[in-house]
Formats: C-alpha cells, sequence, structure tokens
C-alpha cells in the first residue's frame, strides 16, 4: 500500500519533458498542460491497473470522510492540489495503521541472530520515496499556500525564483473556492500529515516558514468590513480562526526554538523602508522591490518574539537563532554579538512589567557565561558580557537586584552570616569557581566599568581579596583570576576610594578578614577554593601566632598585587598616604603620651582609656609593618614614579622633622630623617632632573616646611641650607646658591654607603638618590655639615656601570678620581667617615684598573691600604677592599698573589691580635682569591699550582669555615685548569673523598662535594682523559653521599654532580655524529 500510494504521488509530479516554446507564456502554458497530463495519467491508472487498486480504495474512503472536495474545479492547479493532499491523507493515515499495529505486536528479536539489528518501524520511508514526498510538498506548498498570502506576509513567489512567477499566473482567484478556503484547507491537511513523525520531518524542514505565515494570515490577519468586495475574506467562521491559533501555538511550542525565532524574524520583515521613490528606484535597476510587512503581522511577530524570549531557556534560543552557523571571530560576528545583547538589555513593550521581564531573563544570560563548547562559549560570553554591561548601564536598579547579587552571590555567602548554621553557609568548590570566572568574564573581559558594577564588586572586595590571599599560598587555577579582578577594580575605581581600599585590606582601618567567623577557604579537589568550618585553636599563643602570621601574608599578598599595577600611580599615591599617617601618627603619639589624672575616673572609664592606648598602639605598628613591606618588595619605579610623588614623599620627611622641632627632641633617627630630605631637595634643585614649571608649582609645598626648620632648626648650617633651598624653589631655580650642588653631592655619597650589602639601591626618577635608611653600622647624624665632604661642584666625572660591587650601585655624583690627586686619595682613604673612605678606596681601585701610572707604581702601598681595610667592619668599606685587592691581583699576579696566599695561610694581619678577627680577615682574602681564580682564565694553569698547595693545605684547617672556603676556592680553579689538573687529579680523588666521608661538618661535605660537581662541569668532554685514574672513586663517593649522608643539601649537591658525570658518560659512550666529508688534495 506505502509503495502505491508514493507511486501515485510520483505520476503526479512526473517532470515536464516536452520542449518549450519561445514565447512569453511558455512555462505557463507548460505548467498548465504538464498537470493537466498528470492528473489524467493517475485517473487512468487508478481505474484501469490492479496494482493502484488498494490506493484507489483507500483514497475513496478518505474522499467520504472529509467535507472540502470539490469534484467540478474550473482551475487546473487547485484541483491538482486537491488531488496531492487527498494522497498525502491516505499516506498518513495508512501509515498510523501499521504504526498502531507495530506497537501492539512488536518483532520478537531472533535468538539465533542476536547481532542483528531490530526491525524498522513501517513508517520509515526509503530515500527515493523521500524525494518524492519532498517533491509533493512542494508543489503542494507552490500551489496551495504561496499563492494566497496576503502581500507582504512570507516571502513572495516572485522573489523566490523564475519560476515562481509562472506559477502566480497560472492561479485562478476568480473562482470557488476562495483563496482563504485554500489556504485553510492546505494548512490543515500539512498539519494534519505532519502529526506522524516521519513525515513531520520533511514538512518542517523545508516549509515551516510558509506554514507559520499561512496560520498568521488564517489567525489574526483583521477582517475587512462587510461592503468590500474582496472574495478572500469571507468564509472563514470564527471557530476556524480560533483553531488556527492555537495550531499556531502548538507549532511554535513543539519546534525547535532558534528555527522558530528564526523564520519569525523572517516573517517580521526588515527596517521600514524610506519612501515609495526609493522602492520604485531599486525596482527600475532590475531589482524587484519588497512588499513592507503589514503592520499587524510585524506586531504579532514581535510579540511571539517576546513570548520566546520569555520562556524557559528563551534567551539561549534567541541567541543560537542569530548566531548559529556565523563561525567565529570577524567584524560581522562581533556586531551581531553586540546586537543581539541590545536586544535582550531592553524590555519588550509587550511585557507586562519590566521587573518580570529582568526578573526571567537576567538568570539565563548568567547561564550563558557557562558553556563548555568552545566555539559557543566564545559566542555565548560577547552576548552575555555585553548584555550584563548594557543592563548594568541602562537599568542599573534591576541589574542590582537580578543580575550583580546573583552573580556576586557566593562570595557574599562566604563574607555573610556568624557561621551558627555550619552545615547551610558552607560554598562548595564549583560555586566559588563559577563566581570568579563570571565576574572575570563581565568585568575583565568585558572592561566596561561604571559606577554600579564597581560598587557592587567593592562589596565584596574584602573577601575576593582573602581569597587572593589564600590561592598564593596554595596551587591554584583561580590565583589568575583574582588578581585581575582586584587590579580591574583599582585601576578603575576613583583615586580617593581606591586608596581607602588599599587601607582596609592591609587592616590598616580595622581587622577585615572577608570570611565569615568561624569558616576558612580550603583546597579543593580540582584545583579551586571552597569554604569550611575553621577548627577552633586552644592555645592563646597559637591562636596569637596565627592572627600576626595571617595580617603579615596578607600585607605582603597586597604588595606583590600592587607590583603587578606597573603602569599605574596608586602604588606611588598609597606610599605617599602612608608616610602622610605616619607623620599624623607621630602627632598624635605625643598628645596620647601626655600623662592622664585617672584618679577621679571610674573603672570603666580607665579600661577605656587603657584600650584606646593599647589600639593606637596596634594601628602604628601596623602602619610601619606596611611601609617596610611596601619599602622592601616594591622598585623605586612603582613607589616614586613621578616628580609628584617625589615631592610628597620629602614633604612627608620634612613634616616628621618639623614634628621632632616642635616636641624639641633630637635622635639619630630624626636627624637622618631631616638630613636625607634635605639631600634629596638639593638634588632635585641641582640639576640632576629637568624640572618645570608644574615640577616647581608642586614643591611649593616644601616653602612653609623649609621655613620653619630655617628658623627653629638648632644648628646654623641647616638653617642657612633650608633657607637657601627655599628661595631656590621661590624663585622657581632663578636664583641656586652653591650650598645646593654641594649638598646634593654629599647626600649621594652618603645614601651611598647607607646602602646595606646585597640589596639594590632605590633611586628616584632621573637619577635622583633613594630615601633607603642608612645601614646599622653608620648612621651619620650630621652628613650634611661634614667639612670631608665639600668638592668642587664644577666637576662632575661620569660613573659607569662596572663601578657596581656586589649589588651596590653608583649614582650620579661627584666622586674623587681623576679630579683629585693620588695621594689625596690615599688620604682618604683612611678617613674615619665610611662614605669617605669607601668612596676613597673604589677610586683607587678604579685607577689601578685604569692603568694609572702612578697607582700602579705604588702598588705596595695599595695593597697595605687595602689589607687594612679588609678588617674594617662596614660591608661597604670592606667590600670595596676586596674588589681593590682583586683588581691588583690581576694587575700583579706574581707578587701580589704571593701575598695574598701568606695572608691566608696564616691569617695574621697588621693590628689583628685576636683570633676571631684573624679567621675574619682569613676568610676576606679567600674570597679576594675567589674572584683572582675567576680573572685567570687561560692563565691559571700557570698560576695556579701555588694557590691548590694553599687551598688544599687549608682543607685541613681546624675552623670548618675556612675548610669550607678552601674548597669554594678549590672548586672555582680546579675547573679552569683543564688538562693542567691530570698530575694533581689523585690527590685531589683523596682529599674529597676522605672530606666526604669523615668531616663531621655538613657545611664541609657539602663544599666538597660541590667542587667534584665544579670539576666535572669545567671539565665537560674531557672528564674521561684528565680524571680517568680517579673517576670511579669520585663516583663511589658521589653514591655514598646519596644513599648514607643525613644532609639533604650535600646529596641534593651530590645528585648535581651525578647528573654532571652522567651527561659526561652520555657523550663519551654515544658521541654525536657528525654527516661530513673530508676533501682530500694529493699533492
Amino acid at each position: 500500500m506505502t509503495t502505491a500510494l508514493i507511486k501515485s504521488l510520483g505520476i503526479l509530479t512526473k517532470p515536464i519533458r516536452e520542449a518549450q516554446s519561445s514565447d512569453g507564456q511558455s512555462t505557463q502554458t507548460a505548467l498548465v498542460s504538464a498537470l493537466e497530463r498528470n492528473l489524467s495519467e493517475l485517473r487512468e491508472n487508478m481505474s484501469g491497473g490492479e496494482e493502484l487498486e488498494e490506493a484507489r480504495q483507500l483514497l475513496e474512503e478518505v474522499r467520504k470522510d472529509i467535507t472540502w472536495v470539490c469534484s467540478d474545479l474550473e482551475d487546473l492547479t487547485w484541483s491538482f492540489v486537491q488531488e496531492c493532499l487527498l494522497l498525502l491523507l491516505c499516506l498518513a493515515r495508512h501509515l498510523n495503521l501499521l504504526l498502531e499495529a507495530f506497537h501492539q505486536n512488536p518483532t520478537a528479536p531472533n535468538p539465533a541472530t542476536p547481532e542483528a539489528a531490530p526491525a524498522l518501524p513501517p513508517d520509515v520511508l526509503s530515500v527515493a520515496q523521500q524525494k518524492t514526498l519532498s517533491t509533493v510538498l512542494q508543489f503542494v506548498v507552490t500551489l496551495g499556500i504561496c499563492p494566497y498570502l496576503a502581500p507582504g506576509v512570507g516571502v513572495a513567489l516572485g522573489l523566490r525564483s523564475a519560476f515562481g512567477a509562472a506559477v502566480e499566473g497560472a492561479v485562478r482567484h476568480d473562482v470557488a473556492p476562495a483563496g482563504e478556503r485554500r489556504l485553510l484547507i492546505t494548512t490543515n491537511v500539512l498539519l494534519e500529515v505532519s502529526a506522524l513523525s516521519s513525515l513531520a520531518t520533511p514538512v518542517f524542514t523545508r516549509h515551516l516558514g510558509d506554514i507559520m505565515a499561512a496560520l498568521c494570515q488564517l489567525a489574526y490577519r483583521p477582517q475587512r468590513p462587510e461592503g468590500d468586495g474582496a472574495k478572500s475574506n469571507k468564509g472563514l467562521t470564527v471557530e476556524e480562526r480560533k483553531s488556527c491559533k492555537e495550531a499556531l501555538h502548538d507549532l511554535l511550542g513543539k519546534v525547535y526554538q532558534p528555527i522558530v525565532i528564526k523564520e519569525l524574524l523572517v516573517l517580521q520583515g526588515g527596517p521600514k523602508q524610506a519612501s515609495s521613490g526609493s522602492r520604485s528606484g531599486c525596482a527600475g535597476r532590475g531589482g524587484k522591490a519588497l512588499t513592507q510587512t503589514p503592520p499587524w503581522l510585524r506586531r504579532l511577530c514581535g510579540q511571539l518574539l517576546s513570548d520566546r524570549l520569555m520562556q524557559p531557556q528563551g534567551v539561549q534560543a534567541v541567541v543560537r537563532a542569530i548566531l548559529e552557523g556565523t563561525g567565529a571571530g570577524g567584524d560581522s560576528d562581533w556586531r551581531k554579538c553586540d546586537a543581539v545583547a541590545k536586544i535582550l538589555a531592553a524590555c519588550p513593550q509587550q511585557s507586562l512589567s519590566a521587573e518580570s521581564y529582568y526578573s526571567q531573563v537576567c538568570p539565563q544570560i548568567l547561564e550563558l557565561l557557562h558553556f563548555k563548547d568552545k566555539l559557543t562559549a566564545q559566542q555565548f560570553q560577547r552576548v552575555a558580557t555585553r548584555a550584563a554591561l548594557i543592563m548594568v548601564q541602562d537599568r542599573p536598579e534591576f541589574a542590582q537586584r537580578f543580575l550583580l547579587f546573583p552573580l556576586l552571590s557566593a562570595l557574599h555567602r562566604c563574607a555573610e552570616g556568624t557561621g551558627d548554621d555550619l552545615s547551610q553557609n558552607a560554598v562548595e568548590e564549583w560555586g566559588l569557581t563559577q563566581c570568579i570566572e563570571d565576574v572575570y568574564k563581565i568585568c575583565v573581559v568585558g572592561n566596561s566599568p561604571s559606577e554600579v558594577l564597581l560598587k557592587a564588586l567593592a562589596d565584596v572586595i574584602a573577601t575576593l581579596f582573602s581569597l587572593f590571599c589564600f590561592t598564593k599560598q596554595n596551587v591554584s587555577h583561580l590565583r589568575t583570576s583574582c588578581q585581575e579582578i582586584l587590579i580591574w577594580f583599582l585601576s578603575h575605581s576613583e583615586h580617593s576610594l581606591a586608596l581607602s581600599q588599599l587601607k582596609r585590606l592591609c587592616g590598616l582601618l580595622g581587622e577585615v578578614s572577608g570570611v565569615k567567623h568561624g569558616f576558612q577557604f580550603s583546597p579543593g579537589s580540582e584545583g579551586g577554593a571552597r569554604l569550611t568550618i575553621r577548627e577552633p585553636i586552644s592555645d592563646e599563643d597559637d591562636a596569637l601566632y596565627e592572627k600576626v602570621s595571617g595580617e603579615q601574608w596578607r600585607v605582603q599578598c597586597l604588595v606583590e598585587l600592587l607590583g603587578e599595577m606597573k603602569d599605574s600611580d596608586l602604588p606611588g599615591e598609597f606610599f605617599i598616604l602612608l608616610l602622610q599617617d605616619l607623620t599624623s601618627v607621630a602627632v598624635e603619639r605625643e598628645e596620647v603620651e601626655q600623662e592622664v589624672d585617672t584618679s577621679s575616673m571610674t573603672l570603666l572609664e580607665i579600661e577605656q582609656h587603657l584600650l584606646g592606648r593599647v589600639s593606637g598602639h596596634g594601628e602604628r605598628l601596623a602602619l610601619l609593618q606596611v611601609l617596610a613591606i611596601m619599602c622592601e618588595g616594591l622598585p623605586y619605579t612603582q613607589l616614586l614614579r613621578k616628580p609628584t610623588q617625589v615631592v610628597g614623599f620629602i614633604v612627608s620627611m620634612l613634616q616628621r622633622a618639623c614634628v621632632s622641632l616642635e616636641r624639641g627632641t633630637d635622635s639619630p633617627v630624626e636627624s637622618q630623617t631631616l638630613s636625607m630630605g634635605m639631600g634629596l631637595v638639593a638634588t632635585l634643585l641641582s640639576g640632576a632632573a629637568e624640572l618645570s614649571a608644574d615640577d616647581y608649582s608642586s614643591m611649593g609645598e616644601l616653602l612653609p616646611h623649609l621655613e620653619q626648620i630655617s628658623q627653629q632648626h638648632p644648628e646654623s648650617v641647616i638653617q642657612e641650607l633650608a633657607s637657601d633651598l627655599r628661595a631656590t624653589i621661590a624663585t622657581h631655580g632663578a636664583y641656586r646658591p652653591k650650598t645646593c650642588p654641594k649638598t646634593a653631592t654629599q647626600h649621594s655619597t652618603a645614601q651611598s654607603s647607607a646602602q646595606p650589602p646585597g640589596h639594590s639601591s632605590k633611586t628616584l626618577p632621573a637619577n635622583t638618590p633613594s630615601s633607603r635608611a642608612p645601614s646599622r653600622h653608620q648612621v651619620p647624624t650630621q652628613p650634611i655639615s661634614h667639612p670631608r665632604h665639600k668638592t668642587d661642584t664644577s666637576v662632575t666625572p661620569k660613573v659607569n656601570d662596572s663601578q657596581t660591587t656586589r649589588g651596590i650601585p653608583n649614582y650620579r655624583i661627584s666622586e674623587p678620581s681623576s679630579s683629585k690627586a693620588f695621594s689625596e686619595c690615599l688620604l682618604e682613604a683612611c678617613d674615619p667617615d665610611v662614605p669617605t673612605r669607601a668612596v676613597a678606596l673604589r677610586s683607587l681601585t678604579r685607577s689601578v684598573r685604569d692603568g694609572d701610572k702612578e697607582a700602579l707604581q705604588n702598588k705596595d702601598k695599595l695593597l697595605k691600604l687595602f689589607l687594612e681595610n679588609l678588617e674594617h667592619e662596614d660591608s661597604f668599606v670592606y667590600l670595596s677592599a676586596i674588589q681593590g685587592l682583586a683588581v691588583l691581583a690581576d694587575s700583579f699576579p706574581e707578587q701580589i698573589l704571593q701575598r695574598l696566599l701568606g695572608e691566608y695561610q696564616t691569617g695574621a694581619n697588621v693590628g689583628s691580635p685576636k683570633s676571631e678577627r684573624s679567621l675574619e680577615t682569613r676568610l676576606k682574602v679567600g674570597e679576594v682569591l675567589m674572584r683572582a681564580s675567576r680573572a685567570m682564565g687561560d692563565l691559571a694553569p700557570h698560576y695556579g699550582r701555588p694557590l691548590i698547595s694553599v687551598f688544599l693545605s687549608g682543607t685541613r684547617d681546624e675552623d670548618s669555615s675556612v675548610r669550607a672556603s678552601s674548597l669554594s676556592n678549590l672548586g672555582e680553579l680546579c675547573q679552569r685548569l683543564n688538562f693542567s689538573l691530570g698530575p694533581l687529579a689523585q690527590e685531589l680523588s683523596t682529599c674529597l673523598t676522605a672530606l666526604i666521608k669523615t668531616d663531621k661538618e655538613a657545611e664541609v661535605r657539602r663544599a666538597a662535594v660541590h667542587v667534584i660537581a665544579l670539576v666535572l662541569r669545567g671539565l665537560s668532554d674531557k672528564t674521561t682523559q684528565v680524571l680517568g685514574d680517579v673517576l670511579l672513586e669520585l663516583y663511589r663517593a658521589l653514591k655514598w653521599v646519596v644513599r648514607s649522608d643525613p644532609d639533604e643539601v650535600a646529596v641534593l649537591h651530590a645528585q648535581l654532580a651525578l647528573e654532571e658525570l652522567d651527561d659526561v658518560m652520555r657523550r663519551f659512550i654515544f658521541p654525536q655524529q657528525k654527516l661530513e666529508k673530508k676533501i682530500v688534495v694529493l699533492p
């Protein structure tokens, strides 16, 4: 039966084969003749053939059941459509009967062949049958729906193809039944046929838009007045229109929503055209003018689209409908995403209220951020981010309630509550991770700051910072996101709000943990974090330690966060603000420390007074801690980026000096602060940096403080300098006394000497010196007035970068080098003032390096001078002496090395009878010998023999420090000896093996193992040739360390040495093959 019905449909849709004539009516005439011939052929086959007998009987039964069949029709096209509809109904009813029987009596699987596929249901059509069915449906829609759609409803046939114009001409609208009735019949039959799933697929995949257009017209098109003579409006009852409405809503509900939305957008049409003139112009250029969509259809489509949007998953359906198939990237894709976002952010006119709309749409917008598919997630994230930002900008009251609060709900739950109901208040890992990722996408990726968004984020910034501090302690994928969100918030907030938040985060405005009491962040199973119950600590000391260490860790994390803001002025402004608070604290401390009469106070008042004093001390300690960590962790390029910040820094220093003057107290720290501030001002004014008129204007804040110092300071030199600086600032540099450049030079020298070893000095912009505190060895109270610092200001020699010793940088200062006589440098090298002595030693070292004739002639004096300064307690002095000795040894190796070896062996130096001093001197001489060994280069085999003897003897010294120093020097020298090490290999191996296995000091064993690693690294591919006889002994010694040595560092050194040996042996056993040819020219 199914085959017969499909064959009947195939007869109706048999293609045209006759050749068409060349006249204008050829296509239309050929179409009508083909339809007539196919109908005649079908009737002949139905009446005479036994093959289609069952189909004819079923067709007759269907004809009797329906009422809309007309036997005598004047319109051939409608007769053709009628026959197609009847056959489609027959096919649908027959397949329904077969499917019901199949479900009632399912076919049992064959146990003999269990791997066989299950039987197909009877409604499954073959490929050829589906092709015939698609052709019939196309004819039905083309001849039964499209010609009867009103202008502007759907896409006209003439705009689809050239054949569509012929179809429109073949249809007769002036004969019965009416157009609306034909449209209703065709639509109802197609809907009835589509009730079967196998037939619904070809109906809706190709013709959904036309069916929706027909239902919209039948159900919602306004009826014309009775006096109108148009026949197309007559014949539809109220019940029929109501049934069409129900059918439309049922159809919209069961079809895939993105497809429905696409078709509704097509039915709604594009923007309104400008004028009739423009339309006629378009038509005149060869294109057909688009008919404007009727207003009733535009309103209807808008209402239906709003209904689709308000449904569950409606936002996702709208986004998919517009963006599916657009790909990723490109300008058009971005524009589409922005257009969709604007649609979602705007409340439609058909909505009952804006509150109900946003309450339903905002949660769906947040859901768009959670897709995992890469392409889909990228597009949906763009739409969700833009929609959220537009809502926050345009409708802040609804965005705050329905968007931002749910977005930050996980962070709110972390911060709120008291922890009474512990099981309900905890936050899971997935919720916290999702919250951080969503905030990152909207804030950082969207990057459209607004007041509402920043305010909402400020409410949870403490919790977010606590989470960031937790991620810094563990390996977590949330660390980068939290850091970027915090930086984004601080960068886009107002400076006053950002500074207030920074003080709040580091605990200067009270304790703010960001997490509810009784809870803490814990590592999650997937690399995130979760909020869990904190275990109570019974011991008060442990609780206090945890609290203090936690506060310090928060400050360190905050400083690291500020360190990432490299292009922002916020770190510098925060630093200046803390310095101003430090000055205020100094004033408040003076007022608080005044004695209070407690005799007339009650116990409660006394307790409150004491608690206030304790809290004040705590705030001062917290402020000092933050300042110390900032100075230690942030470079000068962030703390003082602009001249205005430098001026603010100087103002804070002079304010503290003025407070000290008002109180009448004098201490080394306060004197150093005053000298530092005055030196900085003098350096700025001495021409170290180009100052503009704005810079001079900002320096006007210094004038009242300089005036106070010039009037109240007890020393006349300081008063004079303050007065001169004040005059220079007031005249914008027009008046420049001689004291300014001199003081700048003195301040630079003092600051260089005050820098501890191993730390890099922090200088101000444009080579201005830093405000580092002086070292504990040297705190000069009056460096400005020291008579030996006065130099000629007209000569300012340049200092290159090679003049840096062990991390002690040189500033652009006037140093006594070529401008001073050699004898004067020798005298200053004996000066008791540390800065003067250190600068002189560096100048003498530079003279020797540059080959100064007078310096080379007096090498013995320089040797004695450098050896004497080795015993100085200040690191800046003895490091300069070490550098000088190393340069002398490089220039005169034969003479200087012998003297240094003697000093290293005995440790007896001039004026050092104490054993402790001798030990320290020997270690410093060892440092000199190590530098000399490094500088030997290819001459190491020639000059290294005496050194090896001394170093091997030093490995038997009673003091473990000397043994370790000797081994360190031995390693540095042996890795440069190459083949010259061969005769000494046995002695070296015996010494190192004995020390590794017998020495009790872990430091010595580490050094011995390190010597082996250095030797292997230096010899590289020559190891097997030089150390062939002792290589096995060294290998066994290293393996013994790995297996038996209790010191972990020694084991680590041994493992590194074994790795070096492994590389050497691999290259020896498996040499690299070189694919090369040798060409020998015979004589």
